[in-house]
């Protein structure tokens, strides 16, 4: 009896655009991304659909799409930042590598296009000032308390809104002057120190807030965890309260890191501060602020500390010898 061959039927390499970006959300929700990242996927890949068209073949898509769809950004959106052209591009770069993997697409490199680091906005003294304020204790409510503390919060720590959102009573160690954070950008856990500052704060907070350790530490009046839409616009309302019409969560951010650098502080423990993966970031900040650093620069010249003591010094031989 002749035994036939089994058939290996072979897997089809081509895929529609659609089906390939369900396969690669897949993946990324196994490898544990979390909604923000998805979320940030599906933009990016939605505005390229709406230059390429829907329903169409990965094998369509090569290097001169890409080119393309570039000049589509900047003619159709010229409202658009270069930095937030190359943001889109970024998210398409990941999309499209993972179809060239899967030999969906035909391999070719996605290079970014350059954009110029603009300086990032930050809170002024004065405005900070007006923020950490202390409110009066005996006439205000539960929710001016939460926002000061919050918004000292963020100005002592630089954390990211989703972070925030997610410290619970029982990440306040206090005693141990540190803050244990457990949800971060790069799903990594870390302890950050506590200021001298802000531990009077939390101090002063806590004992208004009361609630368990597994009660999250600012939150709503019903005792529920903030969205980040809803933090937001609590964030909006009491900064206009206070006279400061800056409004955005990554203002906090951006001041915190520029005043660190400002003070002296190193980007390797600004980097552990804020939870970045790499130093790349933390550059950013040190370049983008560059000017600042210009002030009272002498000081720290050793060739002017230098040349400034031995003119004193000679001016002191000349007085000796009067």
């Amino acid at each position: 009896m002749v035994r036939k061959k089994a058939v290996v039927i072979q897997p089809s390499t081509e895929k529609t655009l659609d089906e390939a970006f369900s396969h690669f959300i897949q993946a990324r929700r196994a490898l544990n991304a979390s909604e923000e990242t998805i979320k940030y996927y599906r933009r990016e890949f939605k505005c390229f659909l709406e230059f390429f068209g829907e329903g169409r073949q990965c094998a369509e898509v090569n290097s001169g799409t890409l080119l393309e769809y570039l000049d589509y950004l900047r003619e159709e959106k010229p409202d658009l930042a270069e930095k937030t052209v190359q943001t889109y591009i970024k998210g398409l770069r990941v999309i499209f590598y993972y179809f060239m993997q899967n030999e969906w697409m035909e391999e070719f490199k996605i290079t970014l296009p350059r954009a110029e680091e603009t300086i990032k906005e930050v809170y002024t003294d004065y405005e900070v000032a007006q923020l950490i304020k202390k409110p009066n204790l005996k006439t205000c409510n539960f929710t001016e308390l939460r926002n000061w503390a919050m918004v000292c919060y963020f100005l002592s720590t630089g954390n990211r809104l989703s972070t925030v959102a997610s410290i619970r009573v029982s990440d306040v160690r206090l005693q141990d002057g540190e803050i244990f954070i457990r949800k971060t950008k790069q799903k990594k856990q870390y302890i950050i120190p506590i200021s001298s500052g802000l531990k009077e704060v939390l101090q002063e907070y806590l004992r208004y807030r009361k609630g368990g350790p597994d009660d999250f530490l600012f939150c709503s009046v019903y005792g529920e965890q903030f969205t980040k839409d809803t933090m937001g616009e609590v964030l909006r309302l009491y900064n206009n309260s206070r006279g400061v019409e800056k409004t955005g969560i990554h203002l906090f951010r951006h001041t915190f890191a520029k005043n660190w650098i400002m003070n002296g502080g190193d980007i390797f423990r600004l980097q552990k501060v804020l939870g970045h993966s790499t130093l790349d970031m933390v550059k950013q900040y040190a370049n983008l602020y560059g000017a600042d650093l210009k002030r009272d620069y002498d000081q720290f010249s050793l060739f002017d500390r230098a040349k400034a003591s031995g003119e004193q010094h000679k001016t002191q031989q000349v007085k000796m010898r009067k």
